[in-house]
């Protein structure tokens, strides 16, 4: 899901920026008439998204996105496939690309992620052990008809090893940060406190105020959803994982697609820690359009489903 690009498909990508850039400057329209003029014609693309595309932080991948730069070119006066042809092929999104998805623990680097934790009053929340300890999750992933991921919603448990616990800090990536990041919402048994986010990264990072500070023993349990604008919804790359920095005891996946969208196959697939190399299984399709795994006594490392 991170990685990193090879030389010659930078110097494309760095010119199909270069010459959207000369496009949109040249038509005299703003982004904002820019997108507006997409709707017209049925295609929703984010001001974020045009933004990336024009500066090169980002390329247009998904069939969607390819599908906005043919009408994008309509909308600029510029010759059909001039700017689509400045795209390199799309990365790979089969086997060898997902197997990557769960090779290694995927953590942002120290310079992205600390001046949010300082923002949100949580400095040494990297090295601290938090008497906070996270027993059972369960997360509900929705993929939307398009691919995209449409909300993300979880359940945890809690239990404090010391008394006055009330807050979780939540640290969440988003897979197509040209998106936009995701809207955080409380559903039960907390509140959005300090929150601080990332846009060129889609990376979250927000405390959870419970509804009452709990003591040593006690155990507390919070919903929450993560939810996107669309269609088209953010691309996710045929795969949802959690990576755990510390143990938990119990973690539930459910990936759950629109209907009549579901994939033929799907796994599950873990590294736990240093144990060597990820382990991957098959996984059946419920009756319901979704399909389902179960982590016991995992982590630290990195558990997820992803499909075809």
């Amino acid at each position: 899901m991170a990685g990193s690009t090879a030389g010659g498909q930078q110097g494309e990508r760095t010119a199909f920026a270069t010459h959207l850039r000369a496009a949109i400057a040249t038509s005299g329209l703003s982004l904002d008439r820019i997108q507006a003029r997409l709707r017209v014609r049925g295609v929703v693309v984010s001001v974020t998204a045009l933004s990336y595309w024009q500066s090169g932080k980002r390329q247009p991948e998904r069939q969607s996105s390819l599908s906005a730069v043919r009408t994008l070119e309509e909308i600029l006066d510029v010759p059909a496939g001039s700017l689509l042809g400045l795209l390199p092929p799309p990365r790979p999104r089969g086997g060898a690309g997902k197997r990557h998805a769960g090779g290694e623990p995927l953590t942002f680097p120290r310079e992205t992620l600390q001046p949010l934790l300082d923002k949100v009053g949580a400095p040494d929340a990297l090295e601290r052990q938090h008497p906070l300890k996270l027993v059972g999750l369960h997360d509900l992933c929705e993929i939307a008809a398009d691919g995209g991921q449409r909300a993300v919603t979880a359940r945890a448990v809690f239990q404090a090893g010391a008394d006055g616990q009330d807050r979780w800090l939540l640290v969440y990536t988003q897979d197509d940060p040209a998106a936009g990041a995701p809207e955080l919402h409380a559903v039960r048994n907390c509140r959005v406190g300090r929150a601080e986010v990332d846009e060129a990264h889609g990376l979250i990072v927000a405390e959870l105020i419970f509804d009452q500070p709990i003591d040593r023993g006690e155990t507390h349990l919070i919903e929450y959803t993560l939810t996107n604008g669309g269609p088209p919804y953010p691309e996710c790359r045929n795969t949802y994982y959690r990576e755990f920095r510390r143990p938990v005891r119990e973690y539930l996946l459910e990936v759950r697609f629109a209907p009549g969208t579901a994939p033929e196959r799907c796994w599950q697939y873990a590294r736990n820690g240093g144990t060597g190399g990820p382990t991957r299984r098959p996984l059946k399709l419920d009756g319901g359009d979704g399909v389902h795994a179960v982590a016991l006594d995992f982590g630290p490392g990195v558990f997820g489903i992803d499909w075809d």
